[in-house]
């Protein structure tokens, strides 16, 4: 017979299922504290946009400069091919209903003489131009939801540039509805100021018209995070409302912040000369930026706190530097 020995526990798996069975519990405490799962969305929230938001927003400010009067070529070809011919700069009022004046004082005139100067084929050439320089917007806003949710691309390069192509089209049909309301909403104060004056002072008062732009603006943004969000995270239990409520109320708020403060704090014009719009329609754009990172993040957050599975999906492939910051603030 062989001899009787002790049996000798292994003491480095005991130790591995303490340690286990002690994470599990704090777990489980961090969950049951009241405002946990708030602190832990904010703390990502703000250790991605710490990590990333700068970089983005200047990103997105040079690329809106360069991709904006495209985009512009690009709706009057859509307009004229579905309305007069003599209505192609719709769009540009549109899109300037969502700008600080001082920004839209820059960009219209210069707009409208940019689809002027284009006629019949030589509009539609500059159309398609538009369309693939505005898919680079639409692949950088892309790229920030993929490092907010930490993912990497599994489609080639062509496949994500036809996405981004219906994505532009998309935002100009919605473009097109946005004028559409003003217009009826323009008819509709005529006729009120015609038949009950006395509810003219109450619409003014309440900017009723610029209703319409924030909803199409909140639509445009929800739409955005949601085609171009990784595929596994659109689901609806990933929720996007919070991060573009946040973009819609932080771009309303930089637009009505903006032109008080120039005029208070800021005098571009003493430093930049007569670039001054121009550095200050960058400024906007790297402010709109930083509100999409801000966006972004808070949806990735909420998805990562949410559920374990993607929590955990999303642990394995975070950004280091991102759980770098993470432990900072901790």
């Amino acid at each position: 017979m062989p001899p009787e020995t002790d049996a000798v526990p292994d003491q480095d798996a005991g130790q591995d299922t303490d340690g286990h069975h002690r994470s599990k519990v704090s777990r489980i405490k961090r969950k049951m504290t009241p405002g946990a799962r708030f602190m832990d969305v904010t703390k990502r929230t703000v250790a991605g946009t710490w990590a990333d938001g700068t970089i983005h927003a200047g990103n997105l400010a040079y690329l809106s400069i360069l991709t904006i009067f495209p985009f512009f070529i690009l709706g009057a070809a859509i307009f004229s091919a579905i309305g007069e011919e003599s209505e192609r700069a719709a769009t540009i009022n549109t899109i300037l209903l969502a700008l600080p004046p001082v920004v839209g004082e820059v960009i219209g005139p210069v707009a409208r003489d940019v689809i002027s100067a284009r006629t019949g084929w030589f509009l539609w050439v500059g159309g398609a131009v538009g369309l693939w320089t505005v898919s680079g917007l639409v692949e950088t806003i892309r790229d920030i939801l993929r490092r907010a949710y930490g993912t990497h691309p599994k489609l080639a390069f062509w496949r994500y540039r036809l996405l981004s192509f219906g994505v532009i089209i998309g935002a100009i049909c919605l473009l097109v509805i946005s004028l559409i309301a003003q217009v009826m909403i323009g008819a509709a104060q005529q006729v009120i100021s015609s038949y009950f004056p006395w509810l003219s002072d109450v619409l003014t008062d309440l900017s009723f018209s610029r209703i319409i732009p924030a909803i199409g603006l909140y639509v445009s943004i929800y739409l955005l995070f949601f085609t171009l969000s990784p595929a596994a995270f659109r689901h609806r239990r990933f929720p996007k409302w919070p991060g573009t409520l946040l973009v819609t109320v932080w771009w309303v708020a930089v637009t009505a912040a903006l032109p008080p403060l120039l005029g208070t704090f800021f005098a571009y014009d003493m430093t930049y000369g007569s670039l001054a719009g121009i550095m200050v329609t960058m400024f906007f754009f790297w402010l709109v930026g930083l509100g999409m990172v801000l966006g972004a993040e808070l949806n990735a957050a909420l998805a990562a706190t949410g559920r374990n599975s993607a929590e955990a999906k999303l642990a394995g492939s975070r950004q280091p530097e991102q759980a770098e910051t993470e432990n900072k603030i901790q």
